[in-house]
């Protein structure tokens, strides 16, 4: 037998010889030890034929001559020769069809376990995505490459972030397995933790944006809880980016994408090389650096969302706040301007008829359709007032550059043990372009103001008056997002007589800055200057002196500072313990101690609470905040081949949060103490079929942020309408954390069968069902709004002397279940090949049965399927379907990603007629690509990305800023072209 090649990854390699009849299965994704089995592969493979005289495995690690001796006592001579395995086998779940190289053995690493085992053979689902479906796909992050998974519901991308929904986390990317949340979804770079995002808000978990996207070599998710594997934030699933390892050469690419219709381009630029062979050179080293840049885009750039009107079928969604300003007058002030020569509005003879309510705009006639200001009757300006469309020229897609930089060094110590570095160095630069502050209302008796002079005069009203406007002259708001990320792994691997170990330090990082560049005023200056007539809101500009009065009053520097620090050590032991019937029985031990600490910092120009636009409503004074807790996990795992036919795995894991305390407040939340076990089977009555089936328990403590969240000030997601006074708005809203939640808890189950009839077809089918109980989350607006017992409480809905909304309180807390189900759809074929070339078809696809879920603990479960509900649609189906064919250097694939249709929105009152009780139509993406191989090192790949120009479908939901359409699932580019040049060397 040749010398294994060695790496720090402890894998088995399995040969076959003369195969003529089914193995038991190799080994499972979801588990931690490794069993001998037969394989020479890579992909999701769950079963292999071998020879019925002799079957013999080999460690990583070369044995020794003992060991030799006393294998080959047990085996025939002939089992350590390389002899050709009879047939590739079934894909377990998701994968495209893979080939067997029976010459060439490779380690295969499988997420979800701690055992080691052959790639497939699972009873947990787990999908693979390779290098080359990456590339096939025309994608350059992380975050674009989880949008076409269809487990992935409502994750966080570039475009939702513009809404600044998540509670101020602008620029953060976050996968959502399930829908059952950000913070319930693991992200893992080679098996290994990253800190989260650090800006505390609504999500916890990795920023996408740090995964470097041009070294994955695959993507490996597990559909399934696995918190008695990787700890208790793992409830919805585990995500695993694994880049290259060990590797010689180097490569180069260079990628650049252009839109249709202009705007949202990018051009990336990745550059990898390797050097040293582990065997010979006893070392090996490897790095890789990937730069990307994308172009921001403008709703004005897309016909679509020109099409789609803001103003005409939504216009009870417009903003109140326009320039000029809005104005609400009393009962007797309405009197007096129309008793007045002012008689411009729209009533006979020119009368003011305000409705609803006695809004009106002294500068109405400049609000026309055509310009930013509208008016519409039944927008929030009324009658006699004006609206402003912000979908007419906002940006929808951010400008962005990002760098990241992962490089990895392995020594060879001994034939056994080997020690390795890895390190991670990211960075993300977002800039973000909103339309022009507003004013909120401002209180003319308080902060006594008066309309100017001469507007006095002409319309009689001289007593204090409440109005609302935009700050146009001050320009848009643009903030830059900054988030920078490390992480530095020193480890070791490697064999102490029957045991493998695994062990490693994890020191990780990620900083994040949100700083205002531009359009931001001081508030206390701005309301000085219009009630010293400074400035003059409540008439259009005839020159440049508003525009100089704002440039004097803005702020510069105001800043949040966020820091994430994660540091862990964390080490595994396995081993067989017995031979039983179907294979060992093998054992896995393994610990992580973990400390995470946050840090939150305001500059002082944010600190004085005075940046119109960005200052708490309460005046609650952001201070800077320090926050840390340790964390124990113990965990232990079998893996049990009873018989050739049934292979069952055990996991159970305790962990242990410590009390974190608050400096500011003085409190310490309690010990948290959980227990969560795992069973899993699997059943394999005749090659052509498998079964398995899964159980496990889940827990997520609440992140540092949820419990002690800075207070975080900003609007409503959604336009709401307040039953009291009637408004209906985005009111300002003060964010909060509570240390007095409770951890969410889960259990999930799965059971399914996989099936191959030939060598050509192969399938699969699971179900799945997750319940989850204490939901950390904020009260949703609209449930605020449609509750007496909410909207009339003041520690809620804080209202000024006249009834109407002032701003809202919102804090976390334990919310109540959710409930969901469905159905993981997997069907691949592999034609033979001929004179014609080669075809292939793949089909992946979550068909979801169940979304149920409750918005208050008090209230019943609501039904979240096929329907948009609180922050998201969770569509009854998606998939991803792929078809290639192949002949000789040409490549050419074709895609089609599917999201079927739901029930809208629909809130009373929030759109125009026709617009509201209404279906959202479904919407599918069609690609197309192709690849040319001049030689063995230089690839040409070229494509369109949504090839008929696929515009995402029309919704009335208020939940995002993008409203007409959502930015969850809507890729509001359009047809894109892109090309990609690989060269290796």
């Amino acid at each position: 037998m040749s010398h294994c090649r060695k790496s720090a990854t402890l894998t088995y390699w399995l040969y076959c010889n003369n195969a003529t009849r089914l193995c038991p299965r190799a080994t499972k994704a979801g588990s931690s030890a490794r069993k001998p089995r037969n394989a020479a592969y890579t992909g999701t493979v769950p079963w292999l034929h071998r020879s019925g005289a002799s079957m013999v495995f080999a460690s990583a690690y070369p044995l020794s001559r003992t060991d030799r001796m006393k294998t080959a006592s047990k085996h025939h001579a002939s089992a350590f020769r390389r002899s050709r395995c009879a047939h590739a086998v079934l894909l377990a779940l998701g994968g495209m069809s893979l080939s067997v190289d029976a010459q060439t053995m490779q380690r295969v690493e499988i997420t979800g376990s701690s055992i080691k085992r052959i790639e497939g053979e699972a009873a947990l689902p787990v999908e693979i995505i390779k290098r080359e479906d990456i590339d096939k796909s025309g994608v350059t992050t992380a975050a674009e490459l989880l949008q076409k998974i269809s487990s992935n519901v409502g994750g966080l991308t570039d475009g939702a972030s513009v809404s600044d929904v998540m509670g101020g986390q602008r620029g953060f990317n976050g996968a959502n397995l399930r829908g059952l949340g950000v913070s319930s979804t693991l992200v893992l770079l080679n098996g290994r933790r990253m800190a989260n995002f650090a800006s505390p808000g609504d999500n916890s978990g990795v920023d996408l944006n740090n995964i470097p996207a041009g070294a994955i070599q695959r993507v490996e998710v597990l559909k399934d809880g696995a918190s008695a594997i990787y700890g208790t934030d793992a409830m919805g699933g585990v995500i695993n980016f694994i880049t290259r390892k060990d590797y010689q050469g180097g490569d180069v690419s260079v990628y650049a994408l252009k839109t249709g219709e202009g705007g949202g381009g990018k051009t990336t630029a990745s550059l990898a090389g390797g050097y040293g062979d582990l065997s010979t050179d006893r070392f090996n080293v490897f790095g890789a650096l990937d730069v990307q840049k994308s172009e921001r885009l403008a709703s004005s750039e897309r016909k679509f969302m020109q099409e789609y009107s803001l103003p005409d079928r939504l216009s009870p969604q417009l903003s109140s706040t326009t320039f000029p300003a809005n104005v609400d007058l009393t009962a007797a002030q309405l009197a007096l301007l129309n008793k007045s020569s002012y008689l411009k509005g729209s009533g006979p003879g020119g009368t003011w008829v305000p409705s609803p309510g006695r809004r009106v705009n002294f500068g109405k006639a400049s609000c026309v359709d055509g310009s930013p200001n509208v008016v519409r009757p039944l927008g929030p300006g009324g009658t006699e007032g004006c609206s402003f469309n912000y979908m007419g020229d906002s940006e929808v897609y951010p400008k962005s550059n990002k760098m990241s930089f992962i490089g990895r060094a392995t020594f060879q110590l001994a034939e056994s043990h080997q020690l390795f570095a890895e390190l991670l160095l990211s960075k993300a630069d977002t800039d973000y372009a909103a339309s022009p502050a507003t004013s909120g209302s401002i209180n003319g008796t308080t902060s006594g103001i008066y309309l100017p002079a001469d507007l006095q005069a002409k319309t009689g009203i001289v007593t204090p008056i409440n109005f609302r406007f935009r700050l146009t002259d001050a320009g848009r708001r643009t903030s830059e997002v900054t988030s920078k990320a490390s992480r530095l792994v020193l480890g070791a691997t490697g064999r102490m007589g029957s045991w493998e170990y695994d062990t490693a330090y994890n020191h990780s990082e990620n900083k994040a800055t949100d700083l205002d560049i531009d359009g931001w005023v001081s508030h206390s200056k701005l309301l000085a200057g219009i009630a010293k007539g400074l400035y003059n809101p409540f008439v259009p500009a005839t020159d440049d002196a508003g525009r100089k009065f704002m440039n004097s009053i803005k702020i510069d520097g105001a800043a949040r500072i966020s820091k994430g620090i994660s540091d862990s050590i964390d080490g595994k032991l396995t081993r067989a313990l017995m031979p039983m019937a179907g294979g060992d029985l093998m054992l896995a031990l393994g610990a992580e101690l973990r400390r995470e600490k946050t840090e939150f910092a305001s500059t002082d120009a944010l600190r004085t609470n005075d940046v119109q636009g960005d200052r708490a409503s309460s005046d609650a004074l952001l201070a800077d905040a320090s926050n840390s807790r340790n964390i124990a996990g113990f965990y232990t795992e079998l893996s049990a081949p009873f018989t050739k036919e049934w292979e069952a795995q055990f996991a159970i894991r305790h962990d242990r949060y410590k009390g974190v305390h608050d400096p500011l407040t003085g409190i310490t939340t309690p010990e948290l103490k959980t227990t969560n076990p795992k069973i899993a089977v699997s059943y394999r009555p005749s090659k052509e079929l498998l079964g398995r089936a899964s159980y496990g328990t889940g827990f997520r403590a609440p992140s540092i942020g949820e419990l002690f969240l800075p207070v975080r000030s900003g609007t409503t997601a959604s336009f709401v309408k307040d039953p009291v006074s009637g408004e209906i708005a985005q009111f300002d809203l003060d964010r909060y954390g509570n240390p007095l939640l409770k951890p969410e808890k889960s259990k999930q189950f799965s059971a399914g069968l996989v099936i191959q009839p030939n060598k050509n077809w192969n399938g699969s089918l699971d179900y799945w069902i997750i319940h989850k109980t204490d939901i950390i989350s904020e009260i949703g607006e609209q449930t605020v709004f449609d509750n007496p017992i909410y909207y009339n409480d003041p520690n809620i809905v804080v209202r000024d002397s006249d009834g109407a909304v002032s701003y809202l309180q919102f804090k976390k807390e334990n919310r109540g279940k959710l409930n969901t189900s469905g159905l993981d759809i997997a069907i691949n074929w592999q034609g033979d090949t001929g004179s014609w070339g080669r075809f292939s078809a793949s089909l992946s696809g979550t068909l979801i049965t169940e979304y149920k879920f409750q918005s208050d603990p008090n209230s019943p479960m609501t039904n979240g399927l096929g329907v948009f509900r609180d922050d998201k649609a969770v569509q009854r189906w998606r998939h991803k379907l792929n078809v290639d064919w192949t002949q000789g250097p040409v490549n050419l694939s074709l895609g089609n990603t599917f999201l079927s249709s739901y029930r809208d929105q629909n809130i009373p009152g929030l759109a125009d007629q026709g617009w509201n009780d209404r279906d959202v139509k479904a919407y599918s993406l069609w690609d197309l690509t192709g690849s040319y191989a001049f030689t063995k090192s230089l690839k040409l790949r070229a494509g369109v990305i949504n090839l008929f120009d696929t515009a995402p479908p029309f919704t009335n939901q208020s939940r995002y800023f993008e409203v007409t359409w959502d930015p969850t699932y809507g890729d509001p580019r359009g047809r894109s072209m892109f090309a990609n040049l690989q060269y290796k060397f």
